[in-house]
């Protein structure tokens, strides 16, 4: 079965992606042609299927560690491996795609712990994606590549970011220094010198993203996103509150490195909610945190990059492209930086992590090593993701 797609000089591969935000899952298709650097792709069709506001409540109750429940996690392993599978068959239906050669599933985080951690006398890291590649093999008839994460953790690496292969194969420049940088529910940023080898290429999570801009969106204005980064506009920055957020120690943690909900999440909300809440309206709080955001963003370029290499082009992708608030933050962080976003080459800003994870998927039945060591700090190079058959 799989030497039949080995032989195929054009595949059509459907990635699957879920991130920290959990309001659904990217779903995208792309025409695949060769592997490794001499990869070509081309965007088909994408598609963000939501969850149900059940099951995305289930999801964020058991990534907590306060709520979580073996039994549910158990049950959401399977279920949403049933959401994925669905997720695949709905785009094949509503796009008429035929004859799907195979599926990159990145699953559902709830658990990524960065930083090792003594246990049982054994120092690692360790992470949790949930969604069993296996169900949706075994639902949709489809060879599918999953659970990539944990590969790189096997070889003393964090797991995190993976994006910075993908970045490399389809960015790299002979005359231009590129970012890339991805604004999810955590914002992570690859840096791509002019000529680069594998080797050259460096890239960590620079912090939120989303993450925390959602949460209190919902919080406090039931509304799943600050839409167009309105209520942000409206606001005025808080900068005792900014300053103390940009205070927190893994702003000067050297990369590589990673983080999650377990940094950037409801408690450090809460933490800050807690200490100033008599001091700030809602509307500043949602400016205060957006400009966090978009701060932490440029710090870390400022610390960790800047010195290393001049960025000449900043290509950007993600959820937060659409917040206009962040954006404009950004072109005054970064002025003198051409910023593009990821649409001007041809790929969507909302489908690229679920591409990113259909071209993984095509790599590792290609027998192609995708961690980077500068990304995550493993040991070695390694294949990536898990092979289930239908």
């Amino acid at each position: 079965m799989l030497e039949r797609i080995l032989k195929k000089q054009n595949k059509i591969v459907i990635g699957l992606m879920s991130g920290t935000s959990v309001d659904g899952i990217d779903t995208a298709a792309i025409k695949i042609k060769y592997n490794g650097l001499d990869t070509k792709i081309k965007l088909l069709a994408f598609e963000c299927y939501k969850y149900p506001v059940k099951l995305r409540k289930l999801i964020l109750k058991n990534s907590n560690n306060k709520t979580a429940k073996l039994e549910e996690i158990a049950k959401l392993n399977v279920i949403i491996g049933k959401y994925f599978a669905d997720a695949v068959l709905k785009l094949c239906k509503k796009h008429n795609l035929k004859k799907i050669d195979l599926i990159g599933s990145h699953g559902q985080t709830i658990f990524h712990l960065a930083e090792k951690e003594k246990f049982l006398n054994k120092n690692f890291s360790t992470t949790m994606q949930i969604g069993d590649p296996c169900v949706i093999a075994k639902q949709t008839g489809i060879i599918t590549v999953g659970d990539f994460r944990i590969a790189d953790i096997a070889v003393d690496g964090s797991g995190a970011p993976l994006v910075p292969y993908f970045d490399y194969v389809m960015f790299r420049s002979k005359i231009k220094n590129r970012a890339l940088l991805n604004i999810g529910g955590i914002s992570n940023i690859t840096v791509i010198p002019r000529n680069a080898t594998e080797g050259d290429v460096f890239a960590f999570d620079t912090g939120p993203g989303n993450i925390m801009i959602d949460y209190l969106m919902q919080k406090l204005y039931h509304r799943k996103y600050d839409h167009n980064g309105k209520i942000a506009f409206k606001g005025k920055i808080n900068y005792k509150i900014l300053d103390f957020m940009m205070s927190h120690k893994y702003f000067d943690k050297k990369p590589p490195k990673s983080c999650g909900r377990e940094i950037f999440g409801e408690n450090f909300i809460k933490e800050i909610t807690e200490k100033y809440t008599d001091k700030i309206s809602k509307t500043d709080l949602i400016t205060t945190f957006t400009e966090f955001t978009a701060l932490s963003i440029f710090r870390s370029y400022e610390k960790f990059i800047k010195d290393k290499l001049n960025i000449e082009e900043l290509i950007i992708s993600g959820g937060g492209v659409h917040n206009k608030y962040l954006m404009n933050a950004l072109k005054k962080y970064f002025s003198g930086i051409k910023i593009k976003t990821i649409d001007d080459f041809n790929i969507s800003a909302d489908s690229k992590e679920a591409v990113c994870f259909a071209f993984l998927a095509n790599e590792t039945i290609s027998g192609n090593s995708t961690n980077m060591i500068n990304a995550t700090g493993a040991k070695k190079k390694t294949i990536l993701g898990k092979i289930c058959l239908p």
